[in-house]
């Protein structure tokens, strides 16, 4: 038995993101804001969570996967009418519900955590988790007799002007004692403005009953900033990034400037490497030590070993290895792996291959579906033609190598250990090891050609 379950609100269609998607789906981060939450409420303990869902159930379930239990709530009659979706899947249960919002992606799971040891140390039914905003308007405010003690929650439109002065509002976040959670939502009225089943009701219901009810106040007021919009949706990006940054600072990294670099929550990066401008880091990223990164380098799950120096370069679901210098003006595809001490110049591309150790790509050249050895040299010009038409081929190019400048290698195709392809030569054979391959038409030279033909 559970005692902490997170119930997480994910029903809402989340109108003013006019989107075909479902407003708890749209990505900050790179992750949809669900995620964030469903990871917030794993950190703080949760051991049991369950996802209210709603408007575009199927897509917002699906995402769920195994990671929660789903609820489903037909009709939107209000937050309160949502959480008693969970009554099912919480029956006999005791302990704790810990109620989230899956709109609200900056939720820190440490500060989850404190609010549910602090509730627990109350004593209290009910605990609700406030701020202060600095703009209250929209929110509900928190209300609280002469003696501090909280004695409810009125929303923005249902507050007097006088109520609507009070900066401490409610978050939406609460820690209630179950069984008695679903008994008092049982007991809401939709006598409001809304005519909806408010949670925020349950704190005056439970006040009712001579139980007592916790407002446990957070200083981290954007960590509770609901997104409700594209613009809100932004505005937790920005904030989102910045936290990422700092924190990567901290731990020795060197962020040149943070205003135009975007790093993902689950990038790593060693210490003392540089992050240079406009450097976008993605998804399953990781950077070792003593790199330089950037400028203008967008990753998206790349892992990179130690003291590389990449520049100017466009990599996703690709490996690159230490001490590899590569860029500017270099794509490198899925399937990618670039070993130790590999440099590569302008203008190359790498799709589906292995690079040895050492090895040189200059510039100017495509390689797809090759294995390359270490210590080759590849040309200027040189391309790995690995498509018929109908079927992709294999080229190898053992160690040593040297393929010469404008070279067109015809896969399936094996340039032996040591071996040299001349310059401007199509191979379509296997070149033998330590031979020389020449594969160009012979040099015809006609006397006084060009003085006839200006003459004509």
């Amino acid at each position: 038995m559970s005692e902490l379950a997170a119930i997480i609100l994910a029903a809402g269609k989340g109108t003013r993101m006019k989107s075909k998607l479902p407003k708890v789906l749209h990505k900050l981060s790179g992750r949809p804001m669900l995620e964030h939450v469903i990871d917030a409420a794993d950190e703080a303990g949760a051991d049991d969570k369950i996802v209210i869902v709603g408007f575009g159930s199927e897509k917002v379930t699906d995402f769920v996967g195994g990671r929660a239990r789903v609820a489903i709530q037909k009709e939107q009659l209000g937050t309160g009418h949502a959480v008693l979706q969970a009554e099912d899947l919480l029956a006999g249960q005791s302990g704790t519900a810990l109620i989230l919002c899956g709109d609200t992606p900056l939720l820190e799971g440490a500060e989850l955590k404190k609010f549910y040891e602090t509730h627990l140390q109350s004593g209290a039914g009910v605990s609700v988790l406030t701020a202060d905003a600095p703009d209250p308007f929209g929110y509900g405010r928190i209300l609280r007799d002469t003696a501090g003690r909280v004695t409810g929650i009125v929303e923005e439109k249902d507050a007097t002007p006088e109520q609507r002065q009070i900066h401490e509002i409610n978050t939406g976040i609460y820690c209630v004692e179950m069984p008695l959670l679903f008994d008092l939502l049982k007991h809401l009225s939709n006598q409001n403005a809304q005519h909806e089943y408010y949670l925020t009701d349950i704190l005056s219901e439970c006040l009712s009953r001579g139980r007592a009810v916790a407002g446990i106040k957070t200083k981290d007021f954007d960590m509770v900033m609901g997104v409700n919009s594209r613009r809100h949706l932004a505005a937790a990006q920005h904030i989102m990034n910045e936290r990422i940054l700092g924190r990567l600072m901290d731990e020795g990294v060197t962020i040149v400037d943070p205003a135009s670099t975007f790093i993902e929550k689950g990038v790593r990066i060693g210490r003392d490497t540089i992050i240079q401008p406009f450097t976008m880091l993605e998804g399953d990223t990781v950077i070792g030590e003593d790199c330089e990164i950037g400028p203008q380098v967008r990753f998206s799950n790349v892992k990179v070993g130690d003291g590389t120096h990449i520049q100017f370069v466009y990599a996703h679901d690709a490996a690159v290895g230490s001490h590899v210098q590569m860029g500017p003006y270099d794509h490198l595809r899925p399937n990618t792996v670039i070993h130790d001490g590999v440099k590569v110049g302008n203008f190359v591309e790498v799709k589906n291959s292995s690079v040895g150790a050492g090895t040189k790509l200059p510039h100017l050249q495509y390689i797809g579906d090759s294995d390359i050895g270490s210590g080759v040299n590849m040309g200027c010009g040189t391309i790995t033609v690995n498509y018929d038409g109908k079927t992709k081929h294999r080229t190898t190019i053992e160690d040593n190598a040297f393929v010469g400048c404008n070279s067109n290698l015809v896969a399936p195709v094996t340039i032996g250990r040591g071996s040299y392809v001349a310059a401007g030569s199509t191979i379509t054979k296997d070149v033998p090891e330590d031979a020389l391959a020449v594969g160009r038409s012979k040099q015809i030279n006609l006397p006084g050609w060009a003085r006839k033909h200006r003459e004509e």
